[in-house]
């Protein structure tokens, strides 16, 4: 492993070994990140950018289990590549949302725990992960997703000792924007803060919650955990009952009626159930919730004088709660808090805040953004306000395609597992190329690719 080691810093290549000939010599193959046509085959300069590994708790029910073995072989890529400078790992590594209802998240351990458990589910992923940072090579850098945001620094630490970790603050650790050495030009973050479900939610739940900040969105998550774990059909599943259309003439109603009706699709298309919505399955005891709940606590009801109230986040729908809640996750711009609640499921919405949020904000020198969350990889190219190009790119996800059929064959090696690289033209190193990649079957395959020039 030594002499291998000191080969690749020599010859400035990074090989793996494929398979032994007859005559016992190697066949060896170039570590694909370091022979892109528009790439230095020495220069560490790339940034290499995923997102969404959900990296669950057990693999009984995690959301990325036949993903895993070719996320660690990607790894290694990342690890043996002589041109990779920085790993970023933009959101959604942990899962702490993503769990069956009636499971007990942190099974009467702490999250220090719950951290440890999760490490040992996917132990080869931390190993690499861990050799990368002790390398020294190259920067391994982690921030905050909505699936993980509950996690505390010291606790990310155990599972990944010594990596950079990109927060706002020591008071807001569930969000932060990193900007890569050498790039201020450049944002990446998960992209939660501005989704109405998946935004921070201070004060929301103090009778039931003091000082949680969950929003509704974890909630979500653990009833689509029950969707795929205890499967029912969409005509078999329990349905959300009707609520009369409210008009704009009483806006927080409105938003109410809306916020209600984007709940009735998904509970009735996307992650429909046969539980009883009165029966108390909801476990938490996570981000200061204890109590257990029914998933008529968190869905909108017609109270007797007609109007529409929730018992879990029931002040939250006027455009004033909005706009500081935005102030709250370190949003630039309001926006309308409508657009928001649809936008949670309608994603061009959160994808287009990479211009509302950079790239059309007074005096700012972004001109590059990278957000996960969405689950749906592209590059679209954008106009700063002083018309200068810019360039958005989500960097998709590593979980596996669900189905509630447990003999459905489904071929998992052409399915997600998407990444982002940024690295400068060679020819012109004012101009950054941005590519969006999939590792198809264990390929980089090149999806789509921009070039922006600062």
């Amino acid at each position: 492993m030594i002499k291998n080691d000191l080969k690749l810093l020599l010859t400035g290549l990074a090989f793996a070994l494929a398979s032994c000939s007859s005559n016992n010599k190697e066949i060896v193959t170039p570590n694909p990140f370091d022979t892109s046509s528009k790439s230095s085959s020495t220069q560490r300069d790339k940034i290499v950018v995923i997102s969404d590994l959900h990296l669950g708790n057990d693999l009984a029910y995690s959301e990325n289990v036949k993903h895993l073995k070719r996320l660690e072989e990607f790894l290694n890529e990342v690890r043996t590549s002589v041109t990779v400078k920085e790993l970023v790992i933009a959101g959604d590594m942990f899962d702490e949302w993503y769990i069956p209802t009636r499971t007990d998240s942190y099974g009467g351990g702490t999250q220090a725990d719950f951290i440890r458990k999760t490490v040992a589910a996917n132990q080869s992923i931390f190993n690499v992960l861990n050799r990368i940072i002790k390398d020294g090579n190259v920067k391994v850098t982690y921030i905050p997703g909505n699936h993980d945001m509950g996690f505390t620094a010291e606790n990310v630490d155990i599972a990944m000792p010594g990596v950079n970790q990109a927060r706002d603050s020591k008071e807001k650790f569930g969000i932060g924007t990193y900007h890569p050495d050498g790039y201020p030009e450049i944002a990446i973050e998960h992209g939660h803060r501005y989704d109405f479900f998946c935004a921070m939610t201070p004060d929301a739940n103090e009778s039931e919650a003091p000082g949680a900040t969950l929003p509704p969105g974890y909630f979500f998550a653990r009833i689509a955990a029950n969707s795929f774990t205890d499967p029912t059909t969409p005509e078999a599943a329990t349905k959300v009952p009707t609520i009369p259309e409210k008009d704009q003439s009483d806006p927080e109603q409105y938003s109410k009626y809306v916020y209600y009706s984007l709940w009735k699709y998904v509970m009735e298309k996307v992650i429909y159930v046969k539980d009883n919505f009165s029966d108390n399955i909801i476990k938490t005891n996570v981000g200061n919730f204890t109590k257990t709940y029914s998933i008529n606590d968190v869905l909108p009801y017609s109270a007797p004088d007609g109007s529409i109230q929730m018992k879990l986040y029931n002040g939250l729908f006027t455009q004033t709660n909005w706009n500081a809640r935005l102030i709250y996750n370190n949003a630039k711009v309001a926006t309308n808090i409508n657009e928001a609640i649809k936008g949670s499921l309608e994603t061009k919405f959160i994808d287009d805040e990479s211009s509302v949020q950079y790239f059309n904000v007074p005096e700012s020198i972004i001109r590059v953004v990278i957000f996960g969350h969405t689950h749906l990889p592209m590059i679209k190219s954008y106009t700063s306000r002083e018309g200068k190009p810019c360039v958005y790119a989500n960097s998709g996800t590593w979980e596996d395609k669900k189905t509630r059929d447990k003999n459905e064959v489904i071929d998992q090696d052409n399915i997600n597992m998407n990444f982002v690289v940024v690295m400068p033209d060679q020819a012109n190193k004012k101009k950054l190329q941005v590519g969006l990649y999939q590792y198809k079957a264990g390929k980089h395959v090149l999806v789509d690719n921009k070039g922006v020039e600062l």
